[in-house]
């Protein structure tokens, strides 16, 4: 039995806020064709919308219409239609409006209908000495009752509808004590100043709005202030402040709100709603617990990898032996798993084939000397081929038996990391030339080409980025060197200061013996004549001295003579 997998979780265009013909209050859907107008602009609307709530306040005719008209064939791209059960509270704006709540009901209950209609009873609005139940038989009473010149059920639907106010604790405690309730409904409430919290201005209700909005699960807003609150990315709340007060971080979620067709899907400025997921109500609950990376409001959704680099598809051609020829891959991180045995490797290995991105050197090994699954199973694998499918460009066709393979207009499309090498890296031989290569790879391409000064490869670019770093430190080093020898010399000449220290002072020691012994010279009474000698034998120096300077100088000396 063959079948096909889906593509996962991806950005889809949802409409959480709309209204049908037939809305309770401000139907302005006019016409015999009021319908196949509103399907068709659902329908034709740009970007396609895939998951509807259709909205209306307090009871579910409209969406249990669309149903019937999705039965019958239209909506054939809507994956996922559910109630949204809009409600009024009582507690007041201050633009003279009342906060809305909106109860997101899950349809994968069969009987949610019924047991939405069943907790909808439990909330009661009491007025004019009466009390009346949430349900379409009690609304009509109160619009009747409000205004007896109203006769019709229509009309007073509608203004029973406009009258019923919901107690905000009396729905808390209902919606608590409710199992089926906390399982299948998620709980938005509008953001804005007229008919959301945002109205509420007054310092005596600032705790009830943070009750109201600790309560909700999703935000109605579309301003990019409260998104980004709501984030907690604002300096004013920090996301343990946003968990500690509010319970949590929250989705903000902005639908077209139409009660008219030429509002229908398009929202003021283009705000869409994409939440990444599949087409289904567990999405919108992970997108209340993940609100960053599950939600986004804008014309487009948060752009992903390059299209034209991205594989949209697998389709293994004339492989009867293959269970699921076509595979769909998610544009995001994709995960093979499995049991051993089970596949994973050759799926790697077959698309690893159709982007040229496994080496001559592999599809030439030996059968069992390589670790690849296509080369081993070559003899089983026949006129099997690859087909890979990009988001953006023409498909590329491979043979699974390599004939083909690295031709002279091919290149690799990706880079592969096979199981085989990749147990290499995680080895315990050390540092090996594959893991070497390998980082090296990663880093050269980590940096973008306008930095890379025309290198081609890691060597190149390494060699440009050292070479002047190489030089400079063997400057340093000769410079060092330098410094180096001069302190030796210094270190030399201070060992042999002490040893020119004791020749000094044995110098000094022999110069007073011989003073003492020429003053033991001189017999008693020829002082004077001793003394005079010593005058003479300085004037004599001092002559001689005299007549070095004059003949440096260029002259001759003639010595006056002495009286």
């Amino acid at each position: 039995m063959k079948f096909t997998l889906n593509r996962g979780s991806e950005w889809r265009r949802w409409e959480p806020h709309i209204h049908a013909p037939g809305t309770v209050m401000n139907n302005q859907f006019r016409g015999p064709n009021a319908w196949c107008d509103y399907l068709t602009a659902l329908e034709q609307a740009t970007p396609t919308i895939e998951a509807i709530a259709v909205t209306d306040y307090y009871v579910t005719d409209t969406y249990q219409e669309v149903l019937r008209h999705r039965d019958a064939g239209r909506l054939p791209k809507v994956g996922l239609i559910f109630p949204n059960v809009e409600v009024r509270l009582d507690a007041a704006t201050s633009k003279g409006g009342f906060i809305n709540l909106h109860l997101f009901v899950s349809p994968e209950d069969p009987q949610h209908i019924d047991e939405l209609q069943r907790l909808l009873l439990r909330l009661q609005f009491n007025v004019m000495e009466d009390r009346f139940d949430c349900t379409r038989d009690d609304l009509i009473r109160l619009g009747k009752k409000a205004d007896p010149s109203i006769t019709d059920d229509g009309a007073a639907l509608t203004y029973g509808a406009s009258q019923f106010k919901v107690g905000f604790q009396q729905l808390r405690e209902v919606y608590s004590e409710s199992g089926w309730a906390k399982k299948n409904i998620l709980i938005g409430v509008a953001g804005g100043s007229t008919d959301g919290t945002s109205g509420v201005r007054d310092a005596a209700d600032q705790v009830i709005r943070r009750e109201i909005e600790g309560f909700a699960h999703v935000i109605f807003a579309s301003s990019v202030a409260q998104r980004e609150f709501w984030l907690g990315n604002m300096p004013s709340m920090s996301i343990d402040d946003i968990r500690k007060v509010y319970g949590g971080l929250k989705p903000c979620l902005h639908g077209s709100d139409a009660h008219n067709l030429a509002s229908v899907a398009s929202p003021f400025g283009d705000r869409f709603s994409w939440i990444k997921g599949g087409l289904e109500f567990d999405s919108l609950r992970q997108a209340c617990i993940d609100p960053a990376d599950r939600t986004y409001i804008g014309s487009e959704p948060p752009a992903s990898a390059t299209p034209s680099q991205v594989i949209s598809e697998i389709d293994v051609l004339d492989a009867p032996w293959l269970t699921t020829p076509v595979i769909q891959l998610n544009p995001g991180l994709v995960a093979i798993i499995g049991a051993r045995g089970s596949g994973k490797t050759a799926l790697a290995d077959m698309i690893a084939a159709g982007c040229d991105s496994i080496p001559d050197e592999a599809w030439k090994a030996g059968e069992w000397a390589n670790p690849s699954f296509l080369v081993r199973a070559r003899p089983l694998i026949g006129d099997a081929k690859v087909k890979v499918k990009w988001t953006v460009g023409d498909p590329e066709k491979r043979a699974l038996d390599g004939s083909d393979a690295n031709g002279p207009r091919s290149y690799e499309r990706v880079r592969y990391l096979s199981q085989q090498f990749v147990e290499e890296l995680c080895s315990s031989n050390g540092l090996t030339d594959g893991l070497l290569g390998e980082i090296e790879r990663v880093i050269f391409e980590a940096h973008p080409d306008n930095t890379r000064d025309g290198a081609l490869d890691f060597s190149e670019l390494l060699e440009q980025r050292a070479s002047r770093h190489r030089l400079a430190r063997e400057r340093e080093a000769e410079a060092v060197g330098q410094i180096s020898d001069r302190i030796s010399s210094e270190l030399e000449k201070e060992k042999l200061v002490a040893s020119y220290e004791a020749e000094v002072a044995k110098k000094k020691k022999l110069v007073d013996a011989y003073t003492a012994d020429r003053a033991k010279l001189v017999s008693k009474g020829s002082e004077k004549r001793a003394q005079r000698h010593t005058e003479l034998a300085g004037v004599a120096n001092q002559i001689n001295g005299n007549s070095v300077v004059e003949r440096i100088n260029g002259r001759r000396f003639s010595p006056c003579r002495m009286k």
